[in-house]
């Protein structure tokens, strides 16, 4: 465990925290996303859509897990800094491969989408939440879903965590990176072609990382007990 009273931001380059730089991607990755969502730096977008969206439901109450994602996202980040920092290391170089490949599709490839509906079929507090998440949000950019990555990247750190191998642990982490997934769909928010996307991306970037570090597990040398 890192002592993080102790920090300093002279400290930043030391072994104890040079992990923090890592944490750096987040706002330079939040001017390039705000740069793509609201510099028009087009005026033309590739729409998503397939046969599969217009089976999918419309259904309000999957906002909880599309919500839920920015506290499994964020509360990863704050449980690997305090108790798996090696795993932290490699849970963001992950993020990192992830967004900035989500970063580049989305200014070669500018993508839009039109399945939102023009009217709720019911009217109450989650529709009126929902509604007020489409005036905030805009509907660009939409593939890949970094929905869908973010919340794989949290279930694959989730289960490598060696403090979370308890089988309760490992199927929440499943379940929950499942539902956040599809909820994207049926809130209206992304095209399943989105959704297939960002599981395409999340499993090329999964070796580059974590296959890796199966490799240099397997090269320590065993140690024995006389």
């Amino acid at each position: 465990m890192v002592d993080y009273r102790q920090f300093r931001l002279n400290k930043l380059n030391t072994p104890e925290f040079q992990h923090l730089r890592l944490l750096l991607f987040w706002p330079l990755f939040g001017i390039l996303f705000y740069m793509a969502e609201r510099g028009n730096i087009t005026s033309t977008y590739f729409p998503m859509h397939c046969a599969l969206d217009d089976k999918i439901p419309f259904c309000e109450w999957f906002l909880i897990p599309y919500l839920f994602w920015f506290v499994f996202l964020a509360g990863m980040h704050i449980y690997l800094l305090l108790f798996d920092v090696p795993l932290f290391e490699d849970f963001m170089r992950y993020i990192i491969i992830t967004y900035s490949a989500g970063l580049i599709i989305f200014f070669l490839f500018p993508t839009c989408q039109y399945l939102r509906p023009s009217v709720f079929p019911r009217d109450n507090l989650l529709t009126q939440m929902l509604g007020a998440f489409y005036n905030f949000d805009t509907s660009t950019n939409v593939c890949p879903s970094l929905h869908v990555v973010g919340s794989l990247a949290v279930t694959f750190a989730g289960w490598r965590c060696s403090k979370l191998q308890a089988s309760g642990w490992k199927i929440f982490f499943g379940v929950a990176g499942i539902l956040i997934s599809i909820s994207t769909v049926f809130v209206k928010q992304h095209s399943a072609i989105d959704l297939a996307a960002g599981l395409i991306v999340c499993v090329l970037a999964y070796p580059l990382i974590y296959c890796k570090l199966n490799e240099r597990a397997a090269d320590r040398p065993v140690q024995r007990i006389t």
